[in-house]
């Protein structure tokens, strides 16, 4: 640190990164008046972060080895279209200290921190060595050489179960694994090491104590090239689905004023430890006896940095931008002021009630919520494609209130009215949360998704379009087996009824055709109110149900159950017809055929034909979205015939294997 820096001049910042935080990150710049270049691959070409740039340069294939992990494919993007600096967002490069080096080598400002900061945090065992010595707790845990399967199980069982396993060069919930017993944990390791190279080309893993009913707070910081060093206040970032975030908020309902500090001022001491500058982000684990462990130092801009944004009125990107420039933070710790209370929503193209399966294809509606309070950072439009190639993030939510309550009331008003069509979404699953009663009263920890949020909550959260919808596709649907006909519902007069099957509960919807009009009907779907709708059908599965001045497109589609599937505003509901489940066939029961429930790369096949399994054995390891899905048997049984082999792409709906059920 000095305080003799020569400031340094910044008039266009190419951006290493796609999506979200691409956009973002563009319009600080615009706000500032200085000129962006955007990458992207073959993929991207019609992305919003590059039909939002000042200019763009194409960087390879879309494979992220090829692209946006290719670090010379971006320097000669940065040396081509004469960027001063070079922004590298969250994930991907961002916290790559080669990164950092090969910019510092082609005279490129690197907006982040040095590049050896970068390394002694992003290397987790040496991170937990070094904050140690600070005074700062860590969790009890391994972070040696020894990376033998039957070294790390040695190690994991003198820690005591449940252990963790992380990637000791990750971050994002990738490569990290929680395990339960010494018998999951040999499978669980060799899953993180696959992932952790995949990703960050480096296998080395540690191991952790899990800490059960925690909470995931973290604390922003803020460092300049003068010795300046502010916290920005934490984050509470409990609510997660695999290791990974999913709904942010600030202030903590967990951390009181006296942990506050306590938490803030550990966060301090790691950033002091590294001579950090920029912005970074210290995570810690809190357990419910009030004692916090340092998890990771994030060096980089966090996802949910907005959150903070809200509540202390800083633009965090731009005050990156300032730093790299040189510049002094122009404020101390006691001039930065904390106001209410903000939250923040990650909408993601997946599907909760499938195991958080990705959900790729084309976006045909996506409208987002306007408001008081509401901040909508996008990375999407109508007409955008949502591939496998990279995360499923498309979006995020942010609300501010005076208090918790009033965030928490705009957040449900924004999710109630975020409108995204042509491919699932984890919308159901965030309403859900939201009106949770354990999230309200702010006792939401890490286990939160898994374990307390109350079962069948998203298979409950059925909307009264949803079932009128259902209910009009039975009426217009030119279906050879007509399931009224199987039914028997009475259609004397223009009158009909159907129950109708969603999760655990059956409803029944009953409507009268209004006189004079071949498809309008007044429609009563179980409790709610009665409404008069209009029924149009447009190709494709596609419906409209009109109601007054207001119009809702849903896609509605039989399924081979026998049941229908109804998407509205990327939510996706499985019904059916009650008493009209079909009777699997002898040898439907005898051989199932197991699919993808994504597009996917087949990682492994550890399966072969005549081969014996048992219930939960993994049989076939997916790639989707830089994560992998294990499909695994369903049932005891023998393996008939492997459709897959290794390194193939596969669409959702493949058939991998036929399965024999043992006894059937």
């Amino acid at each position: 640190m000095t305080a003799d820096v020569k400031l340094r001049q910044i008039n266009r910042i190419l951006i290493a990164n796609r999506g979200e935080i691409a956009v973002r990150i563009e319009r600080t710049c615009r706000a500032l008046g200085i000129a962006t270049v955007a990458v992207y691959s073959d993929a991207d070409a019609r992305a919003l972060h590059v039909l939002e740039a000042d200019q763009a340069v194409h960087i390879g294939p879309a494979s992220l080895a090829e692209s946006y992990l290719n670090i010379e494919a971006i320097i000669e993007a940065a040396i081509e279209s004469d960027a001063d600096a070079l922004h590298p967002g969250y994930g991907l490069l961002s916290e790559n200290p080669d990164l950092a080096d090969a910019c510092e080598n082609a005279g490129i400002i690197f907006i982040g921190p040095s590049a050896e900061a970068m390394r002694s945090m992003g290397d987790k065992s040496v991170a937990r060595k070094l904050v140690g010595k600070h005074g700062v707790p860590t969790i009890r845990g391994y972070e040696g050489k020894e990376q033998a399967p039957a070294a790390l199980a040695k190690r994991a069982a003198k820690i005591g179960y449940p252990v963790m396993i992380k990637a000791s060069a990750g971050g994002g919930g990738r490569g990290m694994r929680l395990v339960e017993d010494k018998a999951q944990f040999e499978k669980a390791a060799e899953s993180a090491r696959s992932e952790a190279e995949r990703s960050f080309g480096d296998g080395r893993l540690i191991l952790e104590r899990a800490i059960r009913g925690g909470r995931h707070v973290e604390v922003q910081v803020l460092g300049d090239e003068h010795g300046g060093l502010v916290h920005l206040g934490e984050r509470d970032c409990s609510v997660q689905r695999r290791h990974q975030k999913v709904i942010e908020e600030s202030p903590s309902p967990a951390v009181d004023d006296e942990l506050r500090g306590r938490m803030t001022e550990a966060a301090l001491a790691v950033a002091r430890a590294v001579d950090y500058t920029s912005a970074g982000t210290v995570e810690f684990m809190l357990d419910a006896e009030g004692e916090f462990y340092f998890l990771e130092m994030n060096t980089r801009l966090q996802v949910e940095h907005g959150v903070t944004e809200l509540r202390t009125g800083l633009d965090i990107v731009r005050r990156q931008i300032a730093i790299a420039r040189g510049e002094k933070l122009p404020f101390a710790q006691d001039d930065i002021e904390f106001e209410g209370h903000a939250m923040e929503c990650r909408i993601y193209a997946e599907d909760p009630l499938r195991g958080y399966a990705p959900s790729p294809g084309r976006i045909d509606r996506f409208d987002v919520p306007q408001g008081e309070g509401i901040r909508n950072d996008v990375g999407t439009y109508a007409g955008d494609e949502i591939t496998t190639d990279y995360d499923p993030m498309m979006a995020k939510v942010l609300t501010w209130g005076r208090d918790r309550d009033q965030a928490i009331e705009r957040m449900q008003y924004a999710l109630s009215n975020y409108r995204v069509g042509g491919v699932r979404t984890n919308l159901p699953l965030l309403r859900a949360v939201l009106w949770d009663p354990v999230f309200r009263t702010g006792g939401a920890t890490t286990s939160f998704l898994d374990e307390e949020l109350v079962p069948g909550t998203l298979a409950m959260a059925v909307t009264p379009h949803v079932l009128i919808a259902a209910f009009g596709f039975c009426l217009i649907s030119g279906r050879d087996a007509d399931p009224w006909l199987a039914l028997g519902p009475l259609r004397a007069g223009g009158a009909a009824r159907v129950n109708i099957k969603h999760g655990d509960r059956v409803y029944a919807v009953e409507g009268q055709r209004v006189a004079g009009s071949s498809n309008k009907w007044r429609v009563k779907a179980g409790n709610f109110r009665e409404r008069t709708v209009r029924f149009a059908v447009a190709p494709g599965s596609h419906m409209v149900l009109e109601e007054a001045d207001e119009t809702t497109p849903l896609h509605v589609r039989w399924v081979e159950s026998g049941g229908m599937e109804v998407n509205l505003g990327g939510s996706r509901y499985s019904l059916s017809l009650a008493g009209l489940e079909r009777l699997r066939t002898e040898s439907t029961r005898r051989q199932h055929g197991l699919t993808a429930p994504m597009p996917a790369l087949v990682l492994k096949v550890l399966v072969r034909p005549g081969q014996v399994v048992r219930s939960r054995e993994t049989l076939i390891v997916l790639e989707a979205m830089k994560m992998e899905h294990a499909i695994e048997a369903p049932y005891d049984g023998t393996v008939k015939d492997v459709h897959v082999k290794e390194g193939s792409r596969v669409k959702e709906g493949t058939v991998l294997i036929e399965l024999e059920q043992d006894g059937a």
